[in-house]
């Protein structure tokens, strides 16, 4: 663990051994980084987040309030999490039956970019797109390509976004009116052209 002088731990925040927190992090109120966490520079732990054991975390992440982010689940660089987003890591859970340790646990991955809005749920062992937009509420189930729009239960694709974050509008082939990127659709999958 750094000295500390490089990140931010609030004074309720509870930090165990063997954590790395890179420079330039801030740990808000209330909450808790377990043993063998993992966090890159810059990024927020808001109110009451949960980062669980052995959990990756890359550069400039942004997890708000009332957040748990289980072993078995990945955070790129650039993720942001909106308030009281669910992840999963146990496909079916038994309290008689406990499932613990890594071996139980389903790998989730968020790509770089990649948003999570408040309140959305991500089930466990799939993969979130780099850049995709998860709405509000959604509940994911499947794997999300690169910069899909996902909406509604089950979540399903309801267009694109740009890597800015804007909406594409277009058909085959889009053109951000923020940003001025490409992209082209190809195989229910869009891809920027350079």
């Amino acid at each position: 663990m750094a000295d500390g002088k490089e990140f931010f731990v609030h004074e309720s925040s509870y930090v165990d051994d063997d954590v790395v927190i890179g420079k330039g992090t801030k740990v808000w109120h209330f909450s808790h980084v377990q043993k063998g966490a993992r966090i890159g520079e810059n990024c927020s732990l808001g109110q009451n987040v949960n980062i669980a054991n052995n959990v990756r975390i890359g550069n400039n992440v942004k997890i708000q309030n009332n957040v748990s982010v289980y072993e078995g689940v990945e955070l790129e660089d650039y993720v942001f999490c909106g308030p009281s987003m669910v992840f999963t890591n146990i496909k079916m859970p038994r309290c008689k039956y406990p499932q613990r340790g890594s071996e139980f646990y389903l790998h989730t991955l968020v790509k770089e970019g990649a948003s999570i809005g408040a309140n959305a749920t991500i089930v466990c062992g799939h993969t979130v797109g780099k850049h995709a937009f998860i709405a509000a509420g959604a509940v994911v189930a499947s794997d999300v390509p690169d910069y899909a729009v996902m909406m509604g239960v089950p979540a399903k694709r309801k267009g694109w976004t740009c890597e800015c974050g804007e909406i594409l509008n277009g058909h085959g082939t889009y053109y951000c009116t923020r940003c001025g990127r490409k992209y082209i659709e190809e195989n229910g999958l869009l891809r920027e052209e350079k």
